[in-house]
């Protein structure tokens, strides 16, 4: 078996060295075409959810099969009685009033990820890091009867099918209105996505931090 994979590798070898070079393209170019089919300032994104938007869906089914996979996984563990956290008050001060910050950062870059550096992704990251700032000074018990208060659960499996029904829409030509560039309604679907992006990681997020809290005990 091992010749055989020489002569593979050979020949792929060969292959690449015969395919001719191509010239290469201005990155100002490529930037400039981008920025200018997409209708939004923000060239990340408009390859993350428009250029690559195959790749930004099966992330966002990696993410929802992770926390799937975590909670089916811990399933048959017995949840432990104790859960630390903080109790001092400049603590719980500090870790809440961050949450804040990171809540109107998660909105921030939701909205306004398609015209300035940011995204659904790094706005899901952030509202993440907002719950897990408020799980370490809360009793579990608070928190999860919030997350289904909420329906979080649901609305965490809807924002994932509404992503993917909105994403095939786009691969399969069907465009919203660019709008006028710059604006916040600017880019047809894109900032809509990343909104979705950005509801399904946060609530995602808090699914996981409720599941090892009860089963692990420590964030």
């Amino acid at each position: 078996m091992i010749w055989l994979y020489g002569i593979a590798a050979l020949l792929l070898l060969l292959k690449i060295l015969a395919i001719p070079t191509m010239p290469a393209i201005p990155a100002i170019g490529i930037v400039e075409t981008l920025v200018t089919e997409s209708a939004i300032p923000n060239a990340v994104t408009a390859i993350i959810l428009r250029n690559r938007l195959y790749d930004t869906i099966f992330e966002v089914v990696v993410f929802t099969l992770a926390i799937m996979g975590a909670q089916y996984l811990l399933s048959n563990e017995k949840p432990l009685g104790h859960v630390s956290r903080f109790n001092d008050q400049p603590s719980i001060v500090l870790a809440r009033f961050g949450a804040t910050i990171c809540s109107l950062v998660c909105i921030e870059l939701a909205l306004r990820g398609h015209l300035s550096p940011g995204g659904g992704f790094a706005a899901g990251v952030a509202g993440g890091t907002a719950i897990g700032l408020v799980a370490i000074t809360s009793t579990p018990e608070w928190l999860e009867s919030i997350y289904r208060r909420f329906h979080a659960a649901t609305w965490e499996k809807i924002s994932v099918i509404v992503f993917i029904l909105c994403a095939a829409s786009l691969l399969m030509g069907v465009a919203l209105p660019a709008g006028r560039f710059g604006t916040l309604l600017s880019g047809g679907w894109i900032p809509w996505l990343n909104i979705l992006i950005a509801l399904k990681v946060a609530l995602g997020s808090w699914a996981a931090v409720l599941t090892f809290i009860r089963y692990r005990g420590l964030l």
